[in-house]
């Protein structure tokens, strides 16, 4: 029946033309060696893709193609059908229709693929057409979705667990691999790993313990757990972060380097004590992104230009600005790699220290014995450095010395908590820096935010209304075309996935330094880089606005500078 089906689809193949009588001979010979099925064999002979047999099943045989990435799936199927099933025969039910369950195939013509998925469910099967890679996706991530629900019902309902909080040691702990607190915590971190999570918050309250994800920037709500459950989960993350199990009263923070299924992921630890317990989040570093070139920043071609002036200077201060994860690291980690170049001599000081890089001399302050970033920057300075990163200015010390060191031949990169790129001057000035000194030594400052890029499968255009357009600084009187994503599953009905940076480059010229001198206004300072051809944050979430990339809610919040 099997060789049936096969040359079914091969036959399909040769009568659309996709394939010659030769090549299927050709291909079926080597699959009898091999054992593989016709369509992989045939993909990795390079004789069809992947969409050619998508194209041909669904003409010929009426199946349906389904896109997996705008599903909104319905738990009750997956929970039906085995993940086993799903790996073992490439495919992954996603909803009913009255009582037959729906299931993409990337074969829809395996009857023992059917007959598994019927006999697991109880319910007849309707086929669906999908590509083997977006199948391959959604099993990892709607199973470990399920498999943190179920390890979360697992855990409340074991009472015992809460008892786990006397065991002292790692050694007596671990014994219990099968433990739900330990499924739990794995389930946990791989789930948040696949859903693209930058944080994980895990908050105990009087009645339950919330789990949320930050996905985008926007914390959702993925699981709550009875308030039982508190102790042995915190307990678990507190012995692989390396913390004092113990110590409930301070607070304490810790590192978990793991591996989540290919990914070898850094994950940092903070744990707080408050009313009900203690509230643990967990940053997830993505190492890949400190990796990506600047031309992926999301800067146009003109701010490129204008950053690698500033990056080329041969000493100065250049500053990144913005609130906390408006993606300065990203841009920090990537200036540094591409100033990386053998020749010369780098030293950072980071707190702390998020990525390694090769070639790059990173130091992690440690407060708790004095090394603080104003005494590591000072010892740096004594380690013949071409170029000093400082991880962040924080007090007038280490803005002092960082100051010292651009005008004594150093380039030096730091970020600020700042507005926007003009104020970051004023700040300076505030924190005791004379204005000449930070005139001689600033080379340039970036100011950036992180908005939400519309989903691309359910993004819609319409005509802005007033309010809109008044957000854009349009007239009223003419139509403008803006764009929102309506939701679907593949944004988790959010209408936004990703995000992008919003740049504002204000490079440093004569003409503000001689402002710098004079002037502590930070708008005339705002005036002469417009003059020169910068964009505002405004200006620049604008055009992304118009070309379809952002909502105008998102321009609306980062544009409370009035520009």
């Amino acid at each position: 029946m099997e060789g049936v089906i096969k040359r079914r689809l091969g036959d399909m193949l040769v009568e659309s033309g996709k394939i010659s009588m030769p090549q299927l001979q050709e291909a079926l010979k080597k699959q009898r060696i091999t054992g593989k099925k016709l369509g992989e064999m045939l993909i990795e002979l390079g004789m069809v893709t992947s969409e050619d047999i998508m194209e041909v099943l669904e003409k010929q045989t009426g199946i349906k193609r389904i896109n997996l990435n705008i599903t909104t799936f319905d738990k009750r199927a997956l929970k039906v059908v085995p993940e086993s099933v799903c790996d073992k025969h490439e495919l992954i039910p996603f909803g009913f229709n009255e009582n037959r369950i729906m299931v993409a195939m990337w074969d829809p013509l395996n009857i023992f693929a059917i007959d598994d998925v019927s006999i697991s469910s109880g319910f007849e099967v309707e086929t669906y057409i999908c590509t083997r890679e977006e199948i391959k996706k959604h099993i990892e991530m709607e199973y470990s979705s399920q498999k943190v629900t179920k390890a979360a019902e697992e855990l409340s309902k074991g009472k015992l667990e809460a008892k786990t909080i006397q065991v002292q040691e790692e050694e007596q702990f671990d014994d219990i691999k099968n433990a739900p607190v330990v499924k739990m915590v794995e389930y946990l971190f791989k789930n948040a790993v696949e859903m693209r999570a930058s944080d994980i918050h895990i908050e105990p309250f009087e009645d339950e313990i919330r789990i949320r994800y930050r996905i985008d920037g926007q914390l959702q709500t993925t699981n709550s757990l009875e308030p039982e459950s508190q102790a042995a989960l915190v307990t678990r993350i507190k012995i692989l972060a390396g913390l004092n199990i113990a110590e409930k009263r301070i607070p304490q923070d810790g590192r978990i380097i793991t591996k989540v299924g290919h990914k070898d992921v850094d994950l940092r630890v903070s744990i707080l004590p408050v009313v009900a317990g203690e509230k643990v989040v967990i940053r997830i570093l993505d190492r890949e992104s400190y990796q990506i070139g600047k031309e992926r920043l999301g800067m146009k071609n003109d701010d490129l230009e204008v950053l690698d002036r500033i990056i080329k200077s041969p000493h100065g201060i250049v500053l990144v600005t913005g609130p906390t994860g408006s993606g300065k690291s990203t841009t920090l980690y990537t200036v540094l790699n591409e100033l990386n170049t053998g020749d010369v001599n780098i030293v950072t000081v980071e707190d702390p220290v998020e990525y390694t890089l090769k070639g790059v001399n990173q130091v992690n302050v440690n407060t708790k014995s004095g090394l603080t970033f104003a005494n590591g920057l000072r010892s740096i300075l004594r380690q013949d450095p071409d170029i000093v990163m400082i991880g962040e200015i924080r007090d007038s010390e280490t803005a002092e010395i960082a100051i010292r060191a651009a005008i004594t031949g150093h380039l030096v990169l730091s970020t600020l908590h700042t507005n926007d790129a003009p104020s970051s001057v004023l700040r300076l000035v505030d924190m005791g820096i004379q204005p000449y000194l930070v005139s001689t030594s600033l080379a340039g400052i970036v100011a950036q935010r992180l908005v939400k890029k519309i989903c691309p499968n359910c993004r819609q255009a319409h005509e802005a209304s007033a309010y809109e357009k008044a957000i854009l600084g349009e007239r009223n009187n003419e139509a403008v075309t803006i764009y929102k994503g309506r939701g679907c599953g593949y944004c988790n009905n959010t209408g936004y996935s990703g995000r992008v940076g919003v740049y504002e480059i204000m490079e440093i010229t004569r003409d503000h330094r001689d402002m710098i001198l004079n002037t502590r206004d930070s708008n005339q300072l705002m005036d002469l880089s417009i003059k020169n051809g910068m964009k505002t944050l405004g200006m620049a979430c604008k055009e992304l606005v118009l070309e379809g990339v952002t909502t105008v809610e998102e321009m609306a919040s980062i544009a409370f500078l009035k520009e």
